[in-house]
C-alpha cells in the first residue's frame, strides 16, 4: 500500500511516499480503508523535532483518519464492519491507504457528513467544546478567542453563544483572517500582529474580559490580565502558538482573583475524546471545514501549507486515485 514514511526530523522533505506492507488488525483492532486524512498543527511540530514522536523514524507519519471499517480483529464487536469512523492512532500510522487502530478509539460518523468534513472538524472541534464546557459559561460572559479565524478558534466563535457567551471577541493575523473572524460570528476582532496588541482589547463597549481561550501563549497571556473581570476573571490556556507557553503565575493572578486553567494532559484528551461524537453531530450547521485536498503523496506539500499558516480552513490527505 502507499504510506508517507517519516524519515527523520526535520522539514516537510522527511515525508517521502513509499510502499510498505499492509497491516492487519490484532486483537481489539480495526482495519480502516483511509478516505481522509486531517493535516493537523501539531503534526508539523512533532515532524520538525520539537516535541518527541511516540515511535523513531522511518515510521509511517501520521495521527488520524477517517473511512470505512473494512476488517475487524479478534474481541471486536461485528457491526463495527462497514462502519464509517474518525479514527485515532497510537501516535502514527494514518497517512496511509489502511490504517489499524484500537476499535475504541473510533468515533462513526454521521450519515450526511463526508469523511473529509469529518477529519477536517473533528480534532479542533472536540477541543472547542471540551474549551466550552470547562469555561462554565452562564449566559452573561464576554469571551476573547485567540487565533480566530482557523483550528480550535474559529469553533470556539461559532460554539461560544451556543455554551452561554453573551459577547465574543476574537484576534486574529491581518485582514484576510480579521474578515474570516467577523463571518464566522465574532463581534470584534483585534490584529494580533503589533507586539502591544493587548492594548486594544478594552473598550467602552468592552470594559473589562471575562474568559480567555488562549492558544498564543507567551507574554501576551500575562498582559491579558490586566484586562479581566476581577474576582471572576478566568484564562484557559490549550496552545502556544507564539512559540512558549503562556508566561503566567500565582504571583500574577492572586491579585486580581483570577483562575487560569492548563488544558492538556491525560485527563484533559479524555474530556476532549468524549466530544467528538457530539462535534459530528454538529458538522452539517457549521462553516465547511475543508479548504484544500490534496493526494496523498503531497504530505510534504500539505505541511509546507499549515506550517505558513495562510490556510482558514484545513488541508486534507486523500489516498487513492483522484477521483474521475
Amino acid at each position: 500500500m502507499q504510506a508517507i514514511v517519516m524519515t527523520g526530523t526535520g522539514g516537510p522533505e522527511v515525508l517521502v511516499p513509499r510502499e510498505v506492507p499492509a497491516p492487519r488488525p490484532a486483537t481489539g483492532e480495526v482495519l480502516i480503508r483511509v478516505e481522509a486524512v486531517p493535516v493537523l498543527y501539531p503534526e508539523t511540530q512533532l515532524r520538525s523535532g520539537a516535541f518527541p514522536m511516540a515511535a523513531p523514524p522511518p515510521v509511517v507519519f501520521g495521527f488520524q483518519a477517517a473511512g470505512k471499517v473494512i476488517e475487524i480483529g479478534d474481541g471486536v464487536a461485528s457491526d463495527h464492519l462497514g462502519r464509517r469512523v474518525v479514527a485515532d492512532t497510537a501516535g502514527f500510522g494514518s497517512y496511509a491507504e489502511l490504517v489499524c487502530v484500537n476499535a475504541q478509539s473510533v468515533t462513526p460518523i454521521p450519515d450526511g457528513v463526508s469523511a473529509a468534513d469529518a477529519a477536517a472538524a473533528v480534532m479542533s472541534g472536540s477541543v472547542a467544546l471540551a474549551l466550552l464546557d470547562a469555561a462554565a459559561l452562564t449566559g452573561t460572559e464576554t469571551v476573547l478567542v485567540e487565533a480566530g479565524a482557523t483550528g480550535v478558534g474559529s469553533y470556539l466563535i461559532q460554539l461560544a453563544r451556543e455554551f452561554g457567551a453573551a459577547r465574543v471577541l476574537a484576534t486574529a493575523g491581518g485582514p484576510e483572517k480579521s474578515r474570516r473572524a467577523r463571518e464566522l460570528g465574532a463581534d470584534r476582532v483585534i490584529d494580533h500582529r503589533p507586539a502591544q496588541w493587548t492594548d486594544d482589547v478594552r473598550t467602552d463597549s468592552d470594559p473589562t474580559i471575562d474568559i480567555v481561550f488562549d492558544s498564543l501563549g507567551g507574554p501576551s497571556a500575562t498582559a491579558l490580565l490586566a484586562t479581566m473581570t476581577p474576582g471572576t476573571g478566568r484564562m484557559l490556556s490549550y496552545g502556544w502558538l507564539s512559540g512558549e507557553p503562556a508566561r503566567v503565575t500565582a504571583a500574577d493572578l492572586i491579585p486580581g482573583g483570577l483562575t487560569l486553567t492548563g488544558c492538556s494532559g491525560p485527563a484533559w484528551h479524555e474530556r476532549v475524546a468524549r466530544s467528538r461524537t457530539a462535534i459530528l453531530d454538529r458538522v452539517p450547521s457549521l462553516a465547511p471545514p475543508v479548504e484544500t485536498t490534496l493526494p496523498l503523496e503531497r504530505a510534504a506539500a500539505a505541511h509546507e501549507l499549515v506550517e505558513s499558516r495562510v490556510p482558514l480552513g484545513k488541508i486534507i490527505l486523500r489516498p487513492g486515485p483522484a477521483p474521475r
